[in-house]
């Protein structure tokens, strides 16, 4: 099991939007052939993150759909506001306040550029690490 951590304030074309990070992280476990799911912190957050999914790139098409439906197996890119039930996958992108409960070979963290937000993000690596997860940070 590993976990990543990506460092905004090291991607300044992001700090203006970090959910554009996001939609890169999906768009390269999409190329992967990596089923995924983003857990989305509310449902505001994963609607925003699907209109950007179809905008962000114009020469990428990530087959993506919010959870919830019926042909969500065979979707690439799942996002999944709380409550809402989905089957596990092997990548999950976490932008909730806690580590996932759910099984998974690795997750994807966005640490905030702010240095005042970046408690959670220290807690959760924490947290993975009493989890035993393979630790790493992308600051590049």
């Amino acid at each position: 099991m590993r976990a990543d951590f990506y460092l905004i304030a090291n991607k300044p074309r992001f700090i203006e939007q970090p959910l554009l990070l996001v939609c890169e992280l999906a768009k390269k476990a999409y190329a992967a052939q990596q089923p995924t799911l983003i857990l989305a912190r509310d449902h505001e957050q994963a609607h925003e993150i699907d209109e950007l999914l179809w905008a962000f790139d114009d020469d990428a098409m990530i087959p993506h759909q919010l959870a919830g439906d019926d042909d969500d197996e065979f979707t690439a890119v799942l996002i999944v506001p709380p409550d809402v039930d989905t089957p596990d996958r092997p990548l999950l992108i976490n932008l909730r306040d806690r580590c996932p409960d759910r099984p998974c070979q690795r997750v994807l963290e966005v640490v905030p550029a702010d240095p005042g937000a970046r408690d959670g993000s220290r807690e959760r690596w924490r947290e993975y690490k009493r989890r035993g997860f393979h630790l790493h940070k992308s600051d590049q």
